[in-house]
């Protein structure tokens, strides 16, 4: 019996230590900043939120940067109010120029800044959402935000690492937001059957103009022997008179 519960006890703590461990290692992944939802569509529109959890054990979040990735602008940028915080939008010239809705935009935005106010930090044990709309959006594969996240007590954390492929996931890493390409529209081959009908129809009409041929040809034939036997006739008729 005593055996048994040193087995169940060795079996509980080997247990919660490999809990704690992948507890420990889960943790701080959730609380990176992070862009939501984390998919996209190549040339569509989205709403996204960057998300800000506070890490500090006493300080408040006062202020976050987001940087928009250079290259892959996008040609229309806005934010949702967030209370108590203030926003700011800084733009850059983009060469060659976006296209949106059939316009050339030549500026597009480069960085947002969100600042509280009063008391609206992020305090600990909190998080705060900044929702922003986008689109059109770029034809890549992905957009990496870059992001920086200020303290009340001047400690800045700099999310700005980008991920790569195969490899551990970065100490502070940049929000990431994956596009997929648009599928293809309903129908989209359809084109292809107007023009066979056109050719149904050239065939109809060729075969129709076919028959109108056989068929004057037949009758101007039948007015060749009409005519011939007419002219015999009209042979005949002086010959049995003499």
């Amino acid at each position: 019996m005593l055996r048994h519960r040193r087995s169940v006890t060795a079996a509980a703590l080997a247990l919660g230590a490999v809990a704690a461990v992948v507890l420990g290692v889960a943790a701080p992944a959730s609380a990176h900043v992070s862009v939501n939802p984390k998919e996209a569509t190549q040339g569509g529109y989205g709403r996204f939120a960057f998300r800000v959890p506070n890490e500090g054990d006493e300080a408040s979040t006062t202020k976050v940067e987001v940087v928009l990735p250079e290259n892959a602008p996008v040609g229309s940028v806005s934010t949702m109010p967030v209370p108590g915080w203030t926003v700011a939008v800084e733009k850059r010239k983009v060469d060659p120029p976006v296209q949106v809705h059939g316009s050339e935009v030549t500026e597009a935005v480069a960085k947002i800044t969100w600042t509280a106010t009063g008391d609206a930090a992020v305090k600990p044990g909190q998080f705060q959402e900044f929702p922003v709309s986008m689109g059109p959006l770029p034809q890549v594969d992905t957009m990496v935000f870059k992001a920086l996240q200020t303290y009340s007590d001047g400690t800045v954390v700099r999310w700005i690492e980008e991920p790569t492929a195969g490899a551990e996931e970065p100490e502070n890493p940049a929000p990431v937001l994956t596009l997929t390409a648009a599928a293809p529209t309903e129908g989209a081959p359809a084109p292809a059957a107007p023009a066979a009908a056109a050719d149904d129809e050239d065939d109809s009409e060729g075969g129709a103009g076919l028959a109108f041929g056989v068929a004057g040809l037949v009758a101007g034939l039948a007015g060749l022997v009409l005519g011939g036997l007419a002219f015999a006739r009209t042979r005949r008729g002086p010959a049995a008179t003499s």
